[in-house]
């Protein structure tokens, strides 16, 4: 018998199912990669444009799309809002009823359709021209209704979609997605956006937890385990289990940080004399330190990578709080 080779394997669902993701995440991967072409050749300067108009508007931005670019307008909408820029998403449904109201003339309107010719947007694109508001277009067809009626047409390039029947927007809403987030990072930037701002937008969740401070949660004053150089560790050992956060700061005559005691120091020094030798033979020497204003996600992230329970919050040289571990989980960083 001639010998013959084996046959392929049978595709199974599990593997048909990770090469369909595959296929979709390429392909709008390659829609973004065009995207990012398109702001290099010929949409950078309008993009430039709006955030000049959007960055100068003593209004708000108004985002407004039907089906799903309209889905991917409140979120644009609530990125821009998070970030600095007033903004909020109207439903050009509901515009024509009533709600062209919300917009006024010192606002700048962003209107998502990837044809262009949303029949629905057509009340706001003229309401748009009898007010004087500003019309920014997010769109793939520069001769469409909407291009031609913008102030400032974004013509995003043409892409496959992933959907295999060239139908479900796929690619196209995630190059709107993408363009909208560029719009907001380019405002952030441009207005000087700090992670102080951030944080009075977003007080809630894991978020506004990961962006308190050290000084939100320290431990200061009474609570704070302190003694000077010299102490013995009898009296160390006793402040320190009084205070009840597994360590003991040690500072000068002038309250500057000389080190730490902590449970590890004592394990180490353990049936040495330990209770009557001064704090200074025992302590850590130069322990790890942050700042007051340091966000406790940072702070979090330290604490894992060096495998410690403590931080010491330190201002002009001198000890000021004490951040634990059990801290970060009180806040929900943890």
């Amino acid at each position: 018998m001639s010998a013959q080779s084996a046959p392929a394997p049978a595709a199974t669902p599990d593997s048909a199912a990770i090469a369909s993701a595959r296929r979709t995440l390429e392909t709008e991967r390659d829609g973004l990669a065009h995207l990012v072409a398109a702001i290099e050749d010929g949409l950078g300067a309008p993009f430039a444009r709006a955030i000049a108009a959007i960055a100068a508007m003593t209004g708000r931005v108004i985002v407004t799309g039907m089906g799903k670019s309209g889905h991917v307008g409140r979120k644009i909408a609530a990125t821009l809002a998070s970030t600095g820029t007033a903004a909020y998403y109207v439903h050009p449904g509901e515009a024509s009823h009533g709600d062209l109201g919300m917009i006024r003339a010192e606002d700048v309107i962003v209107a998502l359709s990837w044809s262009g010719e949303t029949s629905e947007l057509s009340d706001i694109t003229a309401y748009a021209k009898r007010r004087g508001v500003t019309l920014v277009a997010v769109t793939s067809r520069a001769e469409s209704a909407l291009a031609r009626a913008a102030d400032i047409p974004l013509v995003l390039p043409r892409a496959a979609e992933a959907c295999p029947n060239g139908l479900a927007p796929t690619t196209s809403t995630t190059m709107q997605l993408a363009l909208g987030d560029a719009l907001a990072v380019a405002l952030l930037e441009r207005r000087g956006f700090t992670v102080s701002d951030f944080r009075s937008f977003h007080p809630g969740g894991k978020l506004g937890a990961m962006l308190k401070t050290a000084r939100d949660v320290m431990h200061t004053g009474d609570r704070l385990p302190t003694v000077r150089l010299g102490t013995r560790m009898s009296e160390a050992l006793s402040v320190q289990s009084a205070k009840g956060l597994g360590c003991c700061v040690v500072v000068d005559e002038e309250g500057r940080l000389a080190g730490i005691v902590t449970d590890g120091d004592i394990r180490r020094h353990m049936g040495d004399n330990l209770l009557a030798r001064p704090v200074e033979e025992v302590m850590t020497r130069n322990p790890l330190t942050i700042a007051p204003e340091t966000l406790l996600g940072e702070a979090l992230e330290t604490i894992e990578s060096r495998k410690i329970t403590a931080l010491v919050v330190v201002e002009d040289a001198r000890a000021t709080g004490i951040v634990h571990v059990l801290d970060l989980l009180r806040a929900g960083v943890a």
